[in-house]
C-alpha cells in the first residue's frame, strides 16, 4: 500500500523537497542555532556592504530631458529667488549640482557665489525705459536709437548688430552655454532671451542650435548625467543619484561604467581599464617582442631578426653588423671572429634592457592569456542558455517528481557574473602589482604580501567557477531524480560559494589593497543581484509648469531672502561628501562591515542575452 501511495503521489518541486527536509528537524541544537544566527548576521552584513555604495539610476529620454532640466531649474529659482537664465547660469557653472550650490552658498555667501558664476549682483531692468536719446555703441561707434540697442543685466549696452555678430561667433565656437558680456573685464553672462531674440531674426538655424546646446547642457555639463554609449546611439541618457562609481544598464540593454562611459569593467578601476585597452589594442607589445628578438641595423635602423647561428648578420640594405654588440662590420669572418672587429667587453646596460623587456613581455602574456581565456569562456557559456532551456523543457515533460528547475537559471546567471569578475580581475592584478600606477605607493615587501593575498582569493574563485560551469554543462535531462537532486544541491551550493567569494574579493580590493593608498582609486561595487537597470524618469509636466509659473510670481519675494532661511530647505545627497572648498571628495570611505545603513537596492538580474556583448 505504501508503495502504491508513493507511486501515485503528485510531483513535487525542489523547494517542496527542501521544505520536507527542513520539517524533519523540528528542533535545532546549540551548534545549529549558532550557525543559523551566523548566517542571518552574514546576510545583514552583505546587505550593509551594498548599502555603503548606494546609487539609483534613471533613464532620461528625449521627451523627459526638458522636464528633468526644468525640475532642477525650479529648485534653484524657488530657493534662491533667481530668474530662469540666472538659475541656468549658476547650474551650468557648478555642473548642475544643486546640492553643491546650497553647500557653497553656506560656505561662500550669496555675493561670492553669484560673482564666480558670472551673475551680476545688481542687475538692471530697462523694460519700461521710454528715453528717445540715441545710444553710442562702443564697438562700432555708431549712434543708434534705443530700440536698436540692448543692455545686459550688468549694465553694458551695445547696438543689436554688434551683439548679434558676437553671439553668432560664440555659438559657432561652441561657447553658447556661457556667452560672456563683450565689455572688457566683465564676467557677466549674457541674457539667453536677448541672445535668442537677436540671433533668430538673422539666422534661425543658429538660433535652433543655440536652443539645443542649452538643452543638452543638462547632460554635457552634468557630472551625474551621461549619454548612453550604445552604438548606434539609442538617444538616452542615464542620471545617477548617489555613488557615481557604479555600473548601470540602459533600457536599450547597453551595460557600461557610469564614471568613464566604457564597458562595465569592475573590479578594474577606470584608469586601469583604459590602460589595459590601450595595451591590448596598440602596438606596445609588438614593440616589446621586437626589442627582445631583433637588433636595429646600424645603417638603415630597421629591426633585423637573426635566423642562423652565425653572429655576423646582414640586413636587407646590405649592411653587415655584429649580432652581439650591434656594431657595423665587414663581411669577412670565421666561426670564432669577425675581421677587424672585437666586442668581447661586457656591456651591462644593453643586457639589463633586454632582460627587462623580456620579463615585462612574459608578465603581460601571463595576465593577458588568462584574461582572454575567461573572456572566451564567458562567450561560450552565454550560448548555454538555449541548450539549458531545451534541457529544462525535456526534464519538465518527463515523469519525475522534480518540476522546478529555476536553480539552473539562477546558477547560470551567477556563472555569468562571477566569470566576468574573474576575467577583469587579471587586468586589475596586472596594474595593481606593477610599478606603472603605484610605483611609490608600496614597498616590495608590501606588494608581495598583498599580491599573495589577492591571488589566493582569485585562485579560490577560479576553482569554484570552473566547478559550477562543469555542473551546469551536464546533461541533467537524462538523470534520475536522485542524480538531479544531487546536481541541484551542488549548483545551489556552488552558486552561494561563488557569490560569497566575489564579495570577499571586492572587500579585499577596497579595504586591503586600494584604501591604504595615498592616491584615491575607486572601483564600482560588486552587485550580487546584477547591474542596476535604470528606470524611466517620470516627471510630471503639469506640475513642472505650475511650479515654474508660481516661481515667476514669487521671485521678487525670494530675491532678498536671507541665506539662512533658504538653506533650511535643502536636502542631503547620499554617497558623496565635500571638502572645505566645496569640491567633491573622490576617495570612497572604507567599508565597515559592522555598521548599519539605509539605502535603496534594486533586485535586478543581468540578462543573459547581453552577456555575449562583453
Amino acid at each position: 500500500m505504501g508503495r502504491d501511495a508513493e507511486g501515485t503521489s503528485p510531483p513535487v518541486s525542489s523547494s517542496e523537497l527542501e521544505q520536507e527536509e527542513e520539517d524533519d528537524d523540528c528542533y535545532l541544537s546549540d551548534q545549529e542555532d549558532d550557525a543559523l544566527e551566523e548566517s542571518v548576521l552574514q546576510v545583514l552584513e552583505d546587505e550593509h556592504l551594498e548599502d555603503c555604495h548606494w546609487s539609483a539610476s534613471s533613464v532620461i529620454t528625449k521627451e523627459s530631458l526638458l522636464a528633468a532640466q526644468r525640475e532642477d531649474l525650479r529648485k534653484v529659482m524657488e530657493l534662491l529667488g533667481l530668474r530662469e537664465h540666472h538659475a541656468r547660469t549658476l547650474l551650468i557653472h557648478y555642473r548642475w549640482d544643486v546640492e553643491r550650490i546650497f553647500e557653497l552658498l553656506d560656505q561662500k555667501g550669496r555675493d561670492r557665489l553669484f560673482s564666480e558664476a558670472g551673475i551680476p549682483l545688481q542687475y538692471t531692468n530697462n523694460a519700461g525705459t521710454t528715453s528717445s536719446a540715441e545710444v553710442t555703441c562702443n564697438v562700432c561707434y555708431d549712434d543708434v536709437p534705443p530700440s536698436a540697442a540692448s543692455e545686459m543685466d550688468c549694465g553694458h549696452s551695445y547696438c543689436n548688430d554688434c551683439w548679434t555678430e558676437y553671439f553668432i561667433v560664440k555659438i559657432n565656437e561652441g561657447q553658447s552655454r556661457r556667452v560672456r558680456c563683450m565689455a572688457p573685464k566683465c564676467n557677466a553672462i549674457c541674457d539667453e532671451a536677448i541672445i535668442r531674440k537677436l540671433v533668430i531674426a538673422r539666422h534661425p538655424d543658429i538660433a535652433e542650435r543655440f536652443e539645443r546646446f542649452l538643452l543638452e547642457s543638462y547632460i554635457e555639463d552634468n557630472d551625474t548625467v551621461k549619454w548612453c554609449p550604445s552604438t548606434p546611439h539609442c538617444g538616452n541618457a542615464i542620471r545617477v543619484k548617489g555613488d557615481i562609481y557604479c555600473e548601470v544598464e540602459c533600457t536599450c540593454g547597453c551595460q557600461f561604467c557610469f564614471n568613464c562611459s566604457l564597458q562595465a569593467h569592475s573590479p578594474c578601476s577606470c584608469l586601469m581599464w583604459e590602460l589595459w585597452i590601450k595595451k591590448c589594442h596598440d602596438e606596445s607589445e609588438t614593440v616589446n617582442w621586437i626589442t627582445v628578438n631583433t637588433k636595429p641595423c646600424p645603417k638603415c635602423h630597421k629591426p633585423v631578426e637573426k635566423n642562423g647561428g652565425c653572429n655576423l648578420v646582414a640586413c636587407i640594405c646590405g649592411q653587415a653588423f655584429c649580432w652581439l654588440c650591434g656594431g657595423a662590420t665587414g663581411r669577412d669572418h670565421t666561426w670564432s671572429s669577425i675581421s677587424g672587429h672585437s666586442c668581447g667587453r661586457f656591456t651591462d646596460d644593453q643586457t639589463k634592457k633586454t632582460e627587462e623587456a623580456r620579463r615585462d613581455l612574459y608578465r603581460y602574456m601571463h595576465y593577458h592569456n588568462r584574461y582572454k581565456a575567461h573572456t572566451d569562456s564567458l562567450k561560450q557559456e552565454a550560448k548555454l542558455k538555449n541548450e539549458i532551456q531545451g534541457k529544462i523543457s525535456i526534464s519538465e515533460n518527463k515523469e519525475s517528481k522534480i518540476k522546478d528547475y529555476s536553480w539552473v537559471i539562477n546558477g547560470l546567471n551567477r556563472l555569468f557574473r562571477s566569470r566576468r569578475v574573474l576575467s577583469y580581475s587579471y587586468p586589475f592584478a596586472f596594474y595593481m602589482f606593477s610599478d606603472e600606477i603605484f610605483k611609490d605607493e608600496m614597498t616590495p615587501q608590501e606588494r608581495e604580501m598583498k599580491q599573495n593575498l589577492f591571488e589566493d582569493q582569485q585562485q579560490q574563485l577560479e576553482f569554484n567557477v570552473e566547478r559550477l560551469s562543469g555542473f551546469l554543462e551536464k546533461d541533467f535531462q537524462l538523470f534520475t531524480d536522485d542524480e538531479i537532486m544531487d546536481t541541484m544541491k551542488h549548483v545551489i551550493n556552488l552558486s552561494n560559494v561563488v557569490d560569497k567569494l566575489c564579495k570577499q574579493m571586492y572587500q579585499c580590493i577596497e579595504n586591503d589593497l586600494l584604501y591604504p593608498l595615498r592616491t584615491p582609486h575607486n572601483i564600482a561595487p560588486y552587485k550580487s543581484k546584477g547591474l542596476d537597470r535604470a528606470l524611466e524618469l517620470n516627471i510630471s509636466w503639469d506640475s513642472a509648469e505650475q511650479s515654474s509659473q508660481s516661481t515667476k510670481c514669487s521671485q521678487d519675494e525670494h530675491r532678498n531672502q536671507p541665506a539662512s532661511t533658504i538653506l533650511g530647505k535643502r536636502t542631503e545627497l547620499h554617497g558623496s561628501s565635500s571638502d572645505n572648498r566645496g569640491h567633491r571628495s573622490n576617495k570612497r570611505e572604507r567599508v565597515d562591515a559592522n555598521g548599519g545603513g539605509d539605502g535603496a537596492l534594486f533586485d535586478l538580474n543581468v540578462p543573459a542575452e547581453v552577456v555575449d556583448k562583453i
